[in-house]
């Protein structure tokens, strides 16, 4: 992690402004799994968002100032492996979030490696008893999960996120924890 006061104060910054948008973010991602495209880059949407419903993600929801920052650094991780898988899919909220990764990966430094490789892993993984290939093979799930994502984005509220340098390194702490 850089720990010049600049960059500090950049995630400072950036990351409530994630945690603001990341209602919106998920509610655009969630039609890109059933659009016309490439089905890598559609199953690494659907991992991350699918991520958003686990109930044992790395950092728990209820976790103040912390508990939504590992949904919004997944989401953007995923983007940016979709947008690995199929360039032409920068386009739009996925190439926005595929450029931010780029900052994911400044800010944990040596972490990020295992970030995305979790990242990658949550393509096997299942959520509320759904699997990815349960949402990519099966039109009902498919439909239900969208229609639940769509519902979470909508009810989404903006977490609180202190605007203090010990933040970052809660942050960074618990996620290299968990990542180990």
């Amino acid at each position: 992690m850089t720990t010049d006061t600049a960059s500090l104060t950049r995630y400072l910054d950036m990351f409530p402004s994630w945690l603001r948008t990341l209602g919106e973010d998920a509610g655009a991602l969630g039609p890109l799994v059933s659009a016309d495209g490439n089905d890598e880059v559609k199953r690494y949407v659907a991992s991350g968002l699918n991520y958003i419903f686990k109930s044992l993600d790395l950092i728990p929801d209820g976790i103040d100032d912390l508990g939504f920052c590992d949904d919004a650094f997944v989401i953007r991780v995923a983007a940016a492996l979709a947008c690995e898988a199929d360039p032409a899919a920068k386009d739009g909220v996925l190439g926005r979030l595929a450029e931010d990764a780029k900052a994911v990966e400044d800010f944990l430094g040596d972490d990020y490696a295992r970030l995305v490789t979790y990242v990658k892993g949550l393509r096997k993984g299942a959520a509320r008893g759904r699997t990815v290939e349960d949402i990519m093979t099966d039109a009902s799930a498919r439909s239900a999960f969208q229609h639940e994502v769509s519902a979470w984005a909508g009810e989404y509220q903006v977490p609180s996120f202190t605007r203090d340098v010990k933040t970052l390194i809660k942050l960074k702490a618990f996620l290299s924890a968990k990542l180990a």
